[in-house]
Parts: C-alpha cells; structure tokens; sequence
C-alpha cells in the first residue's frame, strides 16, 4: 500500500476538526462536516439514527463482500493547554483523545477508495461513530441497524507512546476490558461527640480501600496484568456529625475474562465482610461494561502481514485504557490497531489537557485502513 497518496488537504481538515470538539451524542457539528466532506467526493452519506456520526459506501465495480472501517467522532469534557494554533474553539471540550486524527485517517481512506473503485471487489462501509468516550457508541451503532450485512469490521486508535509510521497489529490483546464499581456504606449517624452511639461508616470505608488493594497480588496470576483503581470517594458533609452513609467508586481493567469475574467475586466478599465487621451494610455495583478488545485471530494476522508494505510494524503494547470497538466483535470478526501519533521522549498520554497528536500520524492512518479493508474483502472471499 506505498502507493496509496493520501489527500493533501487532510492536515487542514485534521485541524478544522481539532479546533472544534464536541462531547458523546452532541457531534452535529463534526457530523454535518463529515458529510460534506464525503458529498464532495460523489459519496452519499447517511446520519445515524441516534443523531450524530454517520455511515457512507464505496461500492467497488466487481462483486464481493460488504466490510466496515470505522473511525470514532466524540471528544471529551477536557480544556485544551497545548497551545496549538489549531487548538480548540469550544471552551472546556478536547480532541484529547485524538480522534480527530482517527477521522482524518478515515476520511483519506474514503477519498482514496472512492478514486479507486476498480480496486475493490465489494463495498466498503465507512463509519463514523459517535460517543466512544461514554461506551455506548459502537452498541447505539449495531443497534440502529448500520452494520446489517456487514462481515467484518476494523478500526484503530492512535497511541502517543509509538512514532508516527509505526503500526501494531496482531491477534494479542490490545485494550483492556473495563470495569465500573461503586459502593454504598451504610450505617447509623449520630453526633461527633457520642460515636458510641453509632455506627459510623468511614473507619469501614478506610478499611475497605485499604483491603481492596490486596485483591490483585494475591488474588490474580501475575503473568496476567490487572488494575484496580479506587478514584472517588465520598462520606460526610458536616464537620461535628458522624455520617450515616459513605462509598466509593472506581475501576477494574483486565484482559482476560476470567480475571473479571474473579476480582469480582473477591470484591464483593471483602466488601460485604468489612462492612459486616464494622456493624453495618453495604451495597455493591459491578458493572463489567466493556470487554477486552482483541483482533480476530486469523484476520488480524492477515491485517499485520501487509503492514510491512507501508509502515513499520511494531510490537503490541497492551493499553489499560478501554475502547467500545469491542462491541463489535460480539456481532462480526474485528481487526484493531495501534497507529502511532507522538512518540517523542516527553509526550503526554490520551486524555491529557497537554496531549499532541502529530500530523505525520494522519497518512499511516490512512495507509492502514485502505490495506485492512482491501485484505478483509478479500479474506472473505476466498
């Protein structure tokens, strides 16, 4: 695929769409700018039913199978502090995850096939996603009836601790299953000064915190990496009064499902036998919401073995951070890549106000999801 030219202009539009982000299920603004995109290139883009994003075929002039390439949309509630002169225009809202370069990856991809329809034997779906920060994206997507037919679908996420040419592609797992917990302690409030006359719930929630950490080094194998962050808590509001409830939320990630439940079920009794020690209840919720993202174990090799062609093909380098691409699988093979965006020895990670995202990234992008679309079909085919 070195002889794939993405468009020239992409690096404008890769900036037009960084400077003006938008959080899950608002995107009008990036959708209506997506389709006028794909309109200019004779393509007919079609606005998702839950209102944002958008799907567009490149329908090839030989018969074959319909595949998906997918790139999400959304930005998340971050105030930008680059200093770009591109940087955001909408206060309080970044492409601090940057999927505008997703977008501007795909949107080549698409430019090209549309050029190129005597190279494709089949129809390519391009997808533009919304809401992949909240994790009801890709699920609002499948839901709505937009990947009907479709037999496999791929995707990538730029990851600022590889360089710009460099691509990681393979059958490892890549993103991690995630996790939502919350607890509600609850117990008998009384008076500062007469704890005796209560049941006060903070010296559990302590102890709760504490315990919890314990849960994955002796508890989980240590070849399989697992993390357990507690990062909200909350009890008491009145400096002379002892609550009556108190909890904590936080996060679980994890690559293997396994892993998941047994964290789960040790939670839950460490929880439930702290609270009881302490005199007082506690509830539980464990919403294991977003499973591992790993590729389809024939055709994400297949997807890896052209990258040679035009990029460097760099090892897998698990992420701890989730990703709704996962939802896809459920429903069809899946091929997911890292594609390198900074790399530089002082970068800043996803999700950060500081976080830079470098243009030399976007033809990568583009190179990969043209390769990854032409071998699907023709892995399906065969």
């Amino acid at each position: 695929m070195a002889d794939v030219e993405p468009d020239g202009g992409l690096t404008d539009v890769r900036h037009l769409l960084h400077g003006h982000p938008e959080t899950g299920f608002t995107e009008t603004w990036t959708t209506a700018t997506l389709s006028r995109l794909l309109s200019e290139r004779g393509l007919e883009p079609e606005t998702l039913p839950s209102g944002t994003g958008l799907v567009a075929d490149v329908v090839g002039t030989r018969p074959g199978p319909l595949v998906a390439l997918r790139s999400d949309i959304d930005g998340l509630p971050v105030t930008e502090e680059t200093g770009l002169e591109f940087a955001s225009q909408n206060p309080g809202r970044m492409h601090a995850c940057g999927h505008d370069l997703h977008m501007a990856g795909l949107l080549g991809a698409a430019f090209w096939l549309a050029a190129h329809r005597d190279a494709i034997a089949g129809t390519v779906r391009i997808v533009f996603q919304p809401a992949e920060e909240t994790g009801k994206g890709a699920r609002s997507v499948i839901d709505g009836g937009a990947l009907e037919g479709v037999e496999a679908i791929a995707g990538i996420h730029n990851n600022p601790d590889y360089a710009p040419g460099e691509i990681a592609v393979g059958p490892e797992p890549m993103m991690a299953g995630c996790v939502k917990f919350r607890v509600d302690l609850h117990a008998q409030g009384t008076h500062a000064g007469y704890p005796q006359s209560g049941t006060g719930p903070l010296e559990a929630l302590a102890s709760v915190i504490l315990a919890l950490q314990t849960i994955v080094s002796r508890n989980v194998t240590p070849f399989h990496p697992v993390v357990l962050s507690v990062t909200e808590v909350h009890g008491g509001s009145v400096w002379n009064v002892i609550p009556a409830e108190a909890g904590l939320l936080g996060t679980v990630r994890y690559f293997h499902k396994e892993d998941s439940e047994l964290v789960g079920r040790r939670f839950r009794e460490v929880v439930h036998s702290t609270a009881a020690a302490y005199g007082i209840t506690a509830d539980v919720v464990w919403d294991d919401f977003q499973d591992p993202v790993v590729s389809d174990p024939e055709l994400g090799p297949a997807v890896a073995a052209d990258v040679p062609g035009y990029a460097r093909l760099a090892p897998i380098r698990p992420s701890m951070a989730g990703e709704d691409f996962c939802e896809y699988s459920t429903v069809m093979p899946t091929v997911f890549a890292f594609v390198g965006s900074n790399g530089g020895p002082r970068h800043h990670d996803l999700h950060s106000p500081r976080m830079i995202v470098l243009d030399e990234a976007i033809a990568p992008a583009t190179r990969f999801y043209v390769a990854a679309a032409l071998r699907l079909l023709k892995e399906l085919a065969a």
